[in-house]
């Protein structure tokens, strides 16, 4: 008898999804990219009625066994994200999963990956600009990927981001200050982070030294940016999770490339770093930049996981689908 879709709220993901298993989901999830196990779609949009959009995004990944999409929608009153995952092999639904604290782990991992990748061993003082959830997640994932001895970080809002970091200090037991601009906390970075969402750089070229690794994560949509021109340009490296989702989306890159297929044909993807094709970086003085859009594939894998784990635990709910059919359920 084929088990019921189970439900897993965001309580359920919470208890199961911690920031190891994200990124080893994460790099795992470009690892069949690259080999050839998974296909993922790029981010489609549809405007609203309203204010706000409805997107959907798709990947199998035929190695785990899953396929499904993430479907959200953003709009004044706030966002609703959900997975549903299906079995690769049956076709069946396995799992409908609230997946907002999934995408807040799932992206700050793949910054996580990428810094393993991509930023100097020695890295250990990290400037993040935004101070928002996801910049919480992002600090947890790099982390991980490097030793850090101290974080400054700056958000418009004073008092939030002294709390921020706070927090941040007791979570991940590094200093992290709260700086006054932009420029201090960028100053001085051996990895920088962007989890913002301006229509404007937050990032000027000339505060950037030798040997920086960039995670800009914030932007995806073509007429907004973190970076100004010239910090794109001094990139050494630019790696991005998906080289055909930023042409329609990467806004720090759209912007400096335009339709010149000669630069985009520069920008390597993640998928190709973390299996050896390319290398992420091959000097100590190369600034790198992962430009990071969020793909769909990491979102299956991810869920995968999540639903192996929620049923060996026996978490969530059966949700009676289809029943009658046969008997069959």
């Amino acid at each position: 008898m084929i088990p019921m879709p189970l439900l897993l709220t965001e309580t359920d993901v919470k208890a199961i999804l911690t920031m190891p298993l994200a990124l080893e989901a994460v790099e795992t999830s470009f690892r069949r990219l690259g080999n050839g196990a998974a296909i993922s779609h790029s981010r489609q949009r549809l405007r609203l009625a309203g204010k706000g959009y409805l997107h959907y995004m798709a990947a199998s990944d035929a190695e785990g066994g899953y396929l499904g999409l993430k479907i959200y929608t953003a709009s004044p009153s706030g966002a609703r994200f959900l997975v549903p995952l299906f079995s690769g092999q049956s076709g069946e639904v396995v799992a409908l999963i609230e997946a907002n604290y999934l995408g807040q782990m799932r992206t700050g991992a793949a910054s996580g990956v990428a810094t393993r990748m991509m930023a100097r061993d020695d890295a250990g003082v990290v400037g993040i600009i935004g101070t928002g959830l996801q910049a919480r997640t992002q600090l947890e994932a790099v982390a991980l990927a490097r030793k850090l001895e101290s974080v400054r970080a700056f958000g418009r809002d004073p008092s939030r981001r002294e709390q921020f970091s706070k927090e941040m200090t007791e979570c991940l037991g590094v200093p992290v200050t709260a700086a006054s601009s932009a420029e201090e906390a960028v100053r001085g970075a051996d990895i920088l982070i962007t989890a913002t969402t301006s229509t404007k750089p937050v990032v000027e070229s000339r505060w950037l030294e030798r040997g920086v690794h960039i995670n800009a994560i914030g932007v995806n949509f073509a007429e907004k940016c973190e970076l100004d021109a010239e910090a794109v340009r001094r990139c050494d490296v630019i790696v991005a999770d998906s080289r055909e989702q930023s042409k329609l989306e990467a806004g720090d890159l759209i912007q400096v490339f335009g339709e010149d297929a000669s630069r985009w044909i520069g920008v390597r993807e993640l998928a190709d770093v973390v299996t050896g094709k390319v290398p992420g970086r091959t000097d100590h003085d190369q600034i790198t930049m992962f430009k990071s859009n969020g793909i769909a594939i990491e979102d299956i894998v991810v869920a995968g996981r999540i639903y192996e784990l929620a049923r060996e635990r026996r978490m969530g709910r059966e949700v009676p689908m289809w029943v009658g059919e046969g008997g069959n359920r």
